[in-house]
């Protein structure tokens, strides 16, 4: 198994046995160090504290995504009915049960068909906060194959749909954008020490460079827009836009006001030209008229006033 070897023979190790070799760290910038220390000292703990197994199970993938893309590795984890993402296990009374009983006992109810050995250990850490427990981290490879079926298996398991949403797995690329793939992915909330726990296991079990993981763990400290600003970026837009468009209706409006003045202008005038044009007509007709005084009238007041004027007096 890729995760036995140097870390599970070191944890088996009784104190003096001799100098032991300084146990791995992480060592990715950004990333807060839990205190790493062996399974012996571990198992040597007082009752006050807890212990946790959680188990990565993964297999090689050949799989190109879009073609291009190597996808690396098929590593599952899981969504938990708070949200957040972990790893397959829980918590072990080390009055009832070993490490790795307890283990599979958890793995039965979310998983149902695999159990894990002391040869799948990788490593133990100190968790920080108020309360005193050490999380130990198992890694067990499988054939793609096999871990599809574990997949499957999964939705049938008795705790699917209650204490576990659904398996999912990590991606392990970055895309040229440099957020698609790990990096997103690392900006997920996670549980305890899970986000830990990963890049723990992808370092030591060589699944990502050291450098790829601390350029995806960068990218996810980036600061991003506060959704406030975003939302008044938007709002300050739309009421850019609306102003926008109010003023180009009052453009509009002023346009046809003053195209219906210039309309009404020219009906007035055609008005008092025909009103002239009559004037004229009937004062002819009365110079014709023996006898007849012809009231001068301004030019424009119409047919209907120059008829209302007396036209001309009676001779006596």
């Amino acid at each position: 198994m890729a995760a036995m070897g140097a870390m599970a023979a070191m944890g088996a190790l009784p104190t003096g046995a001799g100098a032991l070799p300084p146990l791995p760290t992480l060592g990715v910038p950004g990333v807060p160090e839990l205190k790493p220390l062996t399974r012996y000292e571990a198992m040597r703990l007082g009752p006050g504290w807890s212990h946790s197994c959680h188990a990565m199970l993964y297999a090689p993938n050949p799989g190109m995504l879009f073609g291009r893309i190597p996808l690396r590795y098929a590593v599952l984890m899981q969504m938990r009915f708070d949200g957040l993402l972990g790893f397959p296990g829980g918590f072990v009374d080390r009055r009832y049960w070993s490490l790795e009983d307890g283990l599979n006992r958890v793995l039965g109810l979310g998983l149902g068909c695999v159990r894990l050995t002391e040869a799948d250990y990788l490593c133990s850490h100190l968790t920080e906060g108020p309360h005193r427990v050490v999380a130990h981290f198992y890694a067990r490879q499988l054939t793609l194959e096999e871990l599809h079926t574990i997949e499957i298996s999964a939705v049938h398991s008795r705790d699917h749909g209650l204490e576990v949403m659904g398996m999912v797995r990590v991606p392990l690329y970055t895309q040229k954008d440099r957020m698609g793939g790990l990096p997103n992915f690392l900006g997920n909330s996670f549980v305890g020490t899970a986000k830990f726990q990963l890049l723990f296991a992808l370092k030591i079990l060589n699944m990502v460079p050291e450098e790829k993981l601390a350029e995806a763990v960068a990218a996810t400290q980036k600061p991003k827009k506060p959704a406030i600003d975003q939302a008044a970026g938007a709002t300050g837009n739309a009421s850019a836009a609306k102003h926008a468009n109010e003023l180009a209706a009052s453009a509009k409006t002023g346009n046809e006001l003053a195209e219906r003045a210039e309309n009404q202008a020219a009906v007035q005038a055609a008005e008092q030209a025909v009103a002239g044009l009559e004037s004229q007509a009937v004062a002819e007709q009365l110079m014709a008229v023996p006898g007849a005084e012809v009231v001068e009238q301004p030019v424009g007041l119409g047919a209907n006033a120059m008829l209302e004027q007396p036209v001309a007096e009676p001779m006596e």
